[in-house]
């Protein structure tokens, strides 16, 4: 078991300062063992909903939880959604005698329910799979190949790896998502989120996709939604500003784990990772991931111009722009758009998040940073 004390620690700020507490994220990515570590040495009561037995438990909710005190978790609550209605009244009673922990894996049917029954008692934490603070910068190559759900991570070698991650995207698509409400057949989502795999990194074209898959464009903006909904994909906003120029209107997509990214472009290890067409953007997605999970995700952007002009990531931190550009190769260099996003951003500094060893400046405001020591960027960003 790997110990992710930060994600704890943000677990118990979130319970302590509101009466409810949702953790969200993607299946299998080890919010119930995150859980499970930080109710055990508190007096919790558990429900899962994947199981028949507590759904029926829950049937009558007002019933059974107003009489429960101390730590109450409800896992997987996307699948009964009338819970947030119920919980409402049990979160303002007086002097809190219950606190609860509701597990998701869903974003749109959690986050609608939270935000129209439960605004201002709930605190949000986000948990992906493990991330490079968590596993250790030695295992960087390991982590950016299988990407950071627990068992794909874990697993005995490359290939059980890669049979587990084709299992999860097959259990996703028929089980998973029809759970969900979701009436479109496994094979044509399966087709659209590789299409997405091999468009990775690049900003959004719905009318492309839409020709490839053969249906209309709000169609494949629906599936899109579904996936970043479900934790499978983000859309990186584009950052707008006035400087009379054509900036780029159309977010960028990335699938968010980078394991899921290789199984779907039908890569087994790392030679043959390496040796892909893809290789660039897949590093670009994976350090983006890991910048985010350690700076958070709020006022993150990306900026371009139809000019060519582009900077990966644009941060907004202390009053300040920030910029971050990724490169997969040993030894980048100071770059055009760099110079261009430094004028017209007015960045305060910019880094060249890279997989190599060595840590430089390459002007004034950039330096080329590897990835392994982003502790350096977190610390100039966040104060």
């Amino acid at each position: 078991m790997i110990d992710r004390p930060e994600a704890i620690a943000r677990l118990e700020t979130a319970l302590t300062e509101n009466p409810v507490g949702a953790l969200l994220g993607p299946r299998q990515s080890g919010k119930s063992t995150l859980a499970r570590a930080y109710a055990e040495t508190r007096s919790a009561r558990w429900f899962d909903l994947e199981e028949a037995e507590d759904r029926a438990a829950l049937r009558h909710p007002e019933l059974v939880l107003k009489s429960l005190t101390g730590l109450v978790v409800i896992d997987e609550v996307q699948r009964m959604p009338d819970l947030f209605t119920a919980l409402r009244p049990l979160a303002d009673r007086r002097g809190a005698p219950a606190r609860f922990l509701l597990l998701g894996s869903a974003s749109p049917a959690i986050v609608r329910g939270v935000s129209e029954s439960l605004a201002g008692r709930v605190g949000f934490v986000d948990l992906a799979g493990f991330q490079l603070g968590e596993v250790g910068v030695r295992a960087c190559d390991k982590l950016w190949l299988r990407g950071g759900f627990p068992r794909s991570f874990l697993a005995a070698s490359d290939a059980a790896s890669a049979r587990w991650r084709s299992d999860f995207i097959r259990t996703f698509l028929e089980q998973d998502l029809p759970q969900l409400g979701v009436r479109t057949g496994a094979e044509t989502l399966r087709r659209f989120w590789t299409m997405l795999a091999h468009h990775h990194a690049q900003v959004w074209n719905a009318a492309e996709l839409a020709r490839a898959l053969g249906a209309a464009e709000p169609t494949a903006r629906s599936y899109l939604d579904l996936l970043c909904g479900t934790y499978m994909a983000r859309r990186l906003q584009p950052w707008h500003s006035n400087l009379g120029k054509r900036e780029l209107k159309a977010p960028k997509v990335y699938l968010r784990d980078s394991g899921l990214l290789h199984r779907l472009l039908g890569l087994g290890n790392r030679d043959e990772l390496l040796s892909h067409p893809k290789l660039g953007a897949s590093w670009e997605g994976f350090a983006l991931e890991q910048v985010l999970a350690t700076c958070g995700q709020h006022d993150a952007y990306f900026w371009g111009t139809h000019n060519g002009a582009e900077l990966d990531l644009l941060l907004f931190r202390r009053g300040k722009a920030w910029g971050v550009e990724f490169k997969v190769g040993d030894g980048p260099q100071m770059t055009k758009s760099l110079h261009i996003a430094l004028a017209d951003l007015k960045l305060e500094r910019a880094w060249i998040i890279h997989p190599g060893s060595k840590h430089y400046p390459v002007h004034e405001q950039v330096e080329a940073l590897p990835l392994a020591k982003l502790d350096a960027l977190v610390e100039a960003i966040m104060g």
